[in-house]
């Protein structure tokens, strides 16, 4: 068996083109825009912020940057995300991780207003998605993920579903989506004992551990769904947590590293950024006024 690609770089660009169009239709002075809060000098913190900001022009969305000193004060930016929340203009917020130590990555998350929290880290946006409520903003990762795995189009009700990881950005999310969509669904992390017997098990295996090439064949059972979320340079190299040259040739489908589940990340986020855009009551393109008129957002 060979595992067929699971292509996050054209799962992404389909979706892009799709939000592309959609707001190619919004009234010309009309345009979502996200705004991304960048504190330190953190090189893969500034290249995944450059990497949004390009994506989201390519669609028709406004990126305002905000880069700040390292050593920034925890008031002075909760007061920068106050006036963010309080700005009609601006529909999407996030917080570029990991923050600075000295800073409550929890208590700055929070501060986001729910309603433009479209990276969906906040404890209520987190609570939604655990209720299984379509109001919420889902975690960009895990939902983007989660639409990679839909292109398989295998029913996942009642598969067994085991993710390595149990962070509040990507396994726990990924793991209660895969319980939402009636996934049997087992958490393992660094202290799980025997690993590689607990993943044996899995029908879908979803990895967001960052251990370089730490998932042989030997990990997995035949025809499992293999999607790799981990992301580290490796003698010289960027690769995933799995070996894919090894894994590829025992799973059904398998994402690769890079080309995976990254390109579906920004996506999604874009994806949140429209949604919360669409609902924002101050802006006259919102679903709100979408909602009263027939001709509003069009040209």
């Amino acid at each position: 068996m060979t595992a067929q690609i699971l292509d996050g770089k054209a799962a992404a660009q389909a979706l892009c083109d799709q939000l592309q169009t959609r707001i190619a239709k919004l009234k010309e002075n009309c345009r979502p825009r996200l705004a991304v809060v960048l504190v330190g000098d953190d090189e893969a913190s500034h290249i995944y912020v450059r990497n949004k900001q390009k994506k989201a022009a390519s669609v028709g969305i406004d990126c305002q940057v905000i880069e700040l000193a390292d050593g920034i004060g925890e008031n002075a930016l909760l007061s920068i995300i106050d006036e963010l929340n309080r700005d009609s203009h601006t529909h999407g917020i996030i917080v570029q991780l990991p923050l600075p130590r000295h800073l409550d990555e929890l208590k700055i998350i929070s501060a986001i207003s729910p309603d433009k929290d479209v990276d969906g880290f906040t404890p209520y946006n987190t609570g939604l998605m655990c209720c299984n409520h379509p109001q919420g903003f889902i975690s960009a990762t895990p939902l983007g993920v989660l639409k990679l795995l839909e292109t398989t189009q295998v029913d996942l009700r009642g598969k067994h579903a085991v993710v390595i990881g149990r962070s509040n950005i990507v396994g726990k999310p990924m793991a209660r989506l895969l319980l939402n969509r009636d996934c049997t669904v087992t958490i393992t992390h660094s202290h799980s004992v025997n690993l590689p017997a607990i993943t044996r098990q899995a029908d879908i295996l979803v990895s967001a551990c960052g251990q370089p090439k730490m998932i042989t064949s030997e990990w997995i059972k035949e025809g499992a769904i293999v999607l790799d979320v981990g992301i580290t340079r490796f003698e010289g190299n960027i690769c995933g947590d799995v070996d894919f040259d090894d894994v590829k040739n025992k799973a059904s489908f398998i994402t690769p590293v890079p080309g995976g589940v990254g390109p579906m990340t920004i996506a999604c986020l874009l994806s949140n950024t429209l949604e919360a855009f669409l609902r924002a009551p101050e802006c006259e393109c919102s679903a709100h006024h979408l909602h009263h008129s027939h001709h509003c957002c069009r040209h």
